[in-house]
């Protein structure tokens, strides 16, 4: 199917957001939000919907250039800024805005359109699996295999990033002061990142601080699509 004809499939059947079993790879979805942003709260609670699919990988990346309108956002980083800079670059833009969406880094959607979010995601479930993937806990950490089944196009980039599962926040000033809101898979650190040019198969192990659940993603280099994503309980 089509990203038209899939977006016209989603938008006629209210594709639901409802926990969806899944044994492929999933879809990163990455939102770029801030508890400053007076537009973002219906994103964040879609967000928290998608955290419970088994085909997505939902993440929430708060970024700090709304922290000046009277609320410091306090899960905000600069390197998600920085991420999505990025992304806009890579997409031919140079503006960027909250809340925006991110699909397996290459489509970008208003984080308040449920119907196109799906869409996409079900279009990417659909691509073939460009790496194979593979994560398990060790003693110390993860360790990390994965194989290209063809010449990369260009280099990957293989991250490690930790996640706090679900937060509430009681917002006292600024757009949303008053509101209460929940947020869900808030990126708290990249705590590793190395270059691959999948020629050869990767065979690694990464050590990890803490208890909580981790994400690797293997992404094209400068931005690109993601080429396969994995999460660690």
């Amino acid at each position: 199917m089509g990203l038209l004809r899939a977006l016209a499939a989603a938008a006629a059947l209210a594709l639901p957001l409802a926990p969806v079993a899944w044994a492929g790879s999933p879809v990163l979805v990455e939102l770029f939000t801030s508890q400053g942003c007076s537009a973002c709260p219906p994103a964040d609670e879609m967000l928290t919907e998608l955290a419970k699919r088994d085909d997505v990988v939902a993440l929430a990346l708060h970024v700090d250039y709304w922290d000046y309108i009277g609320w410091k956002d306090g899960f905000a980083i600069p390197g998600h800024t920085a991420r999505q800079k990025g992304y806009a670059k890579a997409a031919g833009t140079r503006m960027i805005y909250t809340p925006h969406m991110v699909v397996d880094g290459k489509d970008h959607v208003t984080g308040t359109k449920p119907a196109p979010v799906n869409a996409l995601i079900e279009a990417h479930k659909a691509e073939a699996e460009a790496v194979d993937l593979s994560v398990e806990k060790t003693a110390n950490g993860l360790r990390i295999r994965a194989s290209a089944g063809a010449p990369l196009g260009r280099e990957a980039v293989v991250q490690v990033l930790r996640y706090i599962p679900s937060r509430k926040v009681e917002i006292q000033r600024g757009e949303n002061a008053g509101k209460t809101i929940t947020y869900a898979n808030i990126v708290s650190g990249w705590d590793y990142r190395e270059n691959w040019d999948g020629a050869a198969p990767l065979d690694v192990n990464v050590p990890l601080a803490g208890k909580g659940p981790a994400v690797v993603i293997i992404q094209e280099a400068g931005y690109g699509p993601v080429l396969a994503v994995s999460r660690i309980h």
